[in-house]
């Protein structure tokens, strides 16, 4: 078992890691050579401030948010979610002070941000099964909400364990240790990690994330790295 954990924890965080930053790069430069789009992208009329412009478009979603105004509060509150998460997972490597402005402790939400999370993802998972969406959707689509979910889920249930159960055995330490290690390539797995309770949420946790990186650079989801180059295109 703790071979398993080993190389779920190591090699296979390696081996995903380097498949999303290759293939990341690979599917970015290919997309960058690709021959100018024969027409216009731009719309009109023209606004002021056209770079100001494309972040909101962006990143704000104003065409969902007209249209399928549910859909889009639910687009905002997981978007928001993941940059607490992306936070939180900093914080377990380094020490930010600049995110302590209001104390806490890793992670943001006191739990709830996973639960909040996992709602958002069951959202866009069962659209999926209604029309027209469902004629719309490709088996890749449900995959990756799936993979996403699971990642949340498991994640979340260290936190909840923590939190609500006081099983506090794993702690930021091992986090940071184990964490930086990796960072260093001298990786190392803590007992907190590999003897703890926790060992059995924070292996499927790991694997998801790794199947998700894997996967990531051919999949829809490199839309991620391309909506403000396109907004940008599309205000000029």
């Amino acid at each position: 078992m703790q071979s398993l954990y080993y190389f779920i924890l190591v090699p296979m965080v390696y081996v995903a890691f380097a498949v999303f930053i290759i293939g990341t790069c690979i599917r970015l430069i290919s997309i960058f050579k690709a021959p100018a789009h024969p027409t216009s992208l731009q719309i009109y009329p023209e606004k002021k401030g056209k770079f100001l412009a494309a972040l909101f478009d962006a990143f704000l979603f104003p065409t969902i948010r007209r249209h399928k105004p549910v859909l889009w509060v639910f687009l905002i509150v997981f978007h928001i979610g993941l940059l607490l998460l992306f936070i939180g997972h900093l914080e377990l490597i380094w020490d930010m002070p600049v995110f302590q402005i209001i104390p806490h402790e890793p992670f943001l939400g006191k739990g709830f941000l996973g639960l909040i999370l996992g709602i958002c993802l069951l959202y866009f998972l069962f659209r999926r099964f209604l029309s027209p969406v469902k004629e719309l959707s490709v088996p890749e689509d449900y995959y990756l909400l799936i993979l996403l979910f699971l990642i949340v889920i498991f994640g979340s249930e260290m936190d909840w364990a923590r939190r609500i159960y006081f099983y506090e055995e794993l702690t930021v330490d091992d986090y940071r240790d184990y964490f930086i290690s990796l960072l260093v390539l001298k990786p190392e797995l803590p007992d907190g990690i590999i003897f703890s309770g926790h060992a059995f949420m924070l292996v499927p946790h790991a694997f998801f994330a790794n199947l998700f990186l894997i996967f990531f650079p051919f999949s829809q989801s490199m839309h991620s790295f391309l909506s403000l180059p396109i907004n940008k295109l599309r205000r000029g």
